[in-house]
């Protein structure tokens, strides 16, 4: 694994990347990148790259919850979206305002803990109104590389 801390130049051009999460990494902040995937924030992996587009990780959806919409689902769809599913309608059981290709995090109903990030197929209302089929891209979920990532 290679690790890379980043030059104190490149955390502006990160916050400016991470701008719609309403966060802001400080320049006092130790910011590294480990294989090109992850980004480390004092040594906690925040962030993390798919398919080019930056997404904050669980890890930071843990302690910052309303950085993106969310999407509640039934307990009996927790075991499958921390498996790597992507998320189904008849799982959903209310969700907040987004769009199509939106980040959204996806959270249990009893706990309302994070459990996966996913990018919207559809925008909220389409989501509500579909009776079934695949709504969300799971990329990122509980128990996965990046959830493990030391």
């Amino acid at each position: 694994m290679a690790k890379r801390q980043i030059r104190k130049s490149d955390v502006k051009e990160l916050n400016e990347k991470i701008s719609f999460l309403d966060y802001e990494i400080s320049k006092k902040q130790k910011v590294e990148v480990l294989d090109e995937k992850i980004v480390l924030v004092d040594g906690v992996p925040c962030f993390f790259y798919y398919k080019r587009r930056i997404s904050p990780t669980l890890h930071f959806l843990n302690k910052y919850p309303s950085s993106l919409s969310s999407v509640v689902v039934d307990m009996g769809a927790v075991k499958f979206v921390v498996n790597g599913a992507d998320i189904m309608r008849p799982g959903i059981l209310s969700c907040e305002e987004f769009i199509e290709d939106d980040l959204v995090v996806i959270v249990d109903e009893k706990n309302k803990k994070p459990l996966s990030v996913g990018i919207a197929l559809f925008d909220s209302e389409t989501v509500m109104d579909e009776d079934s089929g695949k709504v969300i891209s799971n990329i990122h979920y509980v128990g996965d590389d990046t959830w493990n990532t030391k």
